[in-house]
């Protein structure tokens, strides 16, 4: 049954793949607080959504049961691709929009357990190119990552909780690739270079399975300190492929290939660990997050097939390992809560984040860099159970010149804007 929901999800938001706001394919921003405190929410998770962003904190949660349900509406310009050695070989990707959904639900007490369950996207990829040159590599790579998140807290003292989840993880992918290349170089059977047009047009899904973990300490009061873990999901994906290369020109030599059929390619979802510590004073609360995403488990991406493609041109493209190789990465978040009065409360961040893709494996399917992030939103409550807010959210993508054996350029332009909105409910 839960599979069955997850699917239906996906296929609703068919479309709704988002490119990573932070390092690599990763979306830390998942719900309205999270938004507005540049995810920097992790010792001072206070709402439903502690559910997904530390579900240890459950435990000193509001009486009651609480719901939270928002979405987050994202918009990505494009980024253009200026090439160093020719301008045809430049390009322009498509701006992209979605719109993100999140749900959160944290049971009343019971003996010192809570239980919440939580729906999030919490990584995704879009990246759409028209250009000869760069379509080549990447006309499409878009992947959706939903995750459904049960989790149990207990409360061991007044001092210390700990929780723990299960990570239930439906993906949906499509690769497609276009274009003309260099089939075989000159020899003295040809003078000239033998062409080859090609085509890829792929798709799959999976649905797989990980853990998290969470520790919160309080030892007074108006302090927090919070620790999580959550486990690396490895994206199995399983679907079908259509391949095809063209007789080569202007020679001929290198006949046609084609291959349609079953495919399967898998990535990682990478584990994440992530410390923070919130101070309150007066009313207002300071909290700083440090997080490590373990992206260095991503080695190659290797494209597999129940047979050898019999071709030259489509094994050398479709079938070898990639090398891939991403470092781990480090992000650094500072949030701000103001608790204007009784009924406003006022929420403001920033943060930077690495990325993992070093020079040798940048392309067009991720040409990420380093980010910095900034934030504010708000959350006013209507009365004792109901409550809503908005939040805003802006990272800025350096620009990155990179040279490697595909690659002798520039990508500049790349930056998102998130904009979140959220009601909750206490019953």
């Amino acid at each position: 049954m839960l599979k069955k929901i997850l699917i239906s999800m996906a296929l609703f938001l068919a479309g709704s793949t988002v490119s990573a706001l932070a390092s690599g394919y990763r979306i830390p921003e998942q719900s309205l607080n999270g938004t507005a405190l540049s995810s920097a929410y992790l010792a001072n998770a206070n709402q439903a959504d502690a559910a997904f962003y530390n579900p240890a904190n459950m435990s000193w949660l509001d009486q009651g049961t609480l719901f939270e349900a928002g979405f987050t509406y994202i918009h990505l310009p494009a980024i253009t691709y200026d090439d160093f050695r020719t301008s045809a070989y430049n390009g322009e990707s498509k701006s992209e929009n979605f719109f993100i959904p999140n749900l959160y639900v944290v049971s009343p007490d019971m003996h010192n357990f809570r239980f919440g369950f939580a729906v999030v996207f919490p990584a995704g990829l879009s990246k759409r190119w028209e250009e000869p040159f760069p379509r080549t590599f990447a006309e499409e790579f878009s992947m959706t990552v939903v995750e459904t998140n049960p989790s149990v807290s207990y409360k061991i003292s007044d001092m210390i909780s700990v929780a723990g989840g299960v990570r239930f993880v439906y993906s949906e992918a499509t690769v497609k690739s276009n274009g003309t290349v260099i089939a075989a170089a000159p020899s003295a059977a040809s003078p000239y270079p033998e062409y080859v047009t090609m085509s890829r047009d792929m798709d799959g899904d999976t649905f797989e399975y990980g853990y998290n973990l969470a520790l919160t300490v309080k030892p007074v009061d108006n302090l927090s300190i919070a620790m999580t873990y959550r486990s690396e999901v490895d994206l199995d994906m399983e679907g079908d492929g259509r391949l095809y290369a063209s007789q080569s020109f202007p020679g001929g030599m290198i006949p046609a290939g084609f291959y349609g059929g079953p495919g399967s390619v898998s990535v990682p979802l990478p584990a994440v660990f992530a410390a923070g510590i919130a101070y309150t004073h007066g009313r207002s609360t300071v909290e700083f997050e440090y997080d490590r995403t373990f992206w260095s488990d991503y080695e190659t991406l290797d494209f597999s097939y129940p047979r050898n493609l019999g071709h030259p041109v489509l094994t050398s493209a479709y079938d070898n390992p990639i090398a891939k190789d991403w470092d781990d990465v480090d992000a650094f978040r500072l949030g701000y809560t103001l608790q204007w009065d009784d009924n406003l409360t006022l929420m403001a961040g920033i943060g930077i984040d690495g990325n993992p893709v070093p020079d040798a494996s940048l392309s067009f399917d991720l040409p990420d860099s380093d980010a910095w992030f900034l934030s504010f939103g708000f959350r006013y409550n209507l009365n004792e159970k109901f409550n809503f807010g908005a939040a805003y959210l802006y990272a800025n993508k350096e620009d990155r010149t990179v040279q490697n054996s595909t690659l002798d350029g520039e990508f500049s332009g790349a930056s998102s804007h998130l904009f979140a909105v959220s009601a909750a409910y206490v019953f």
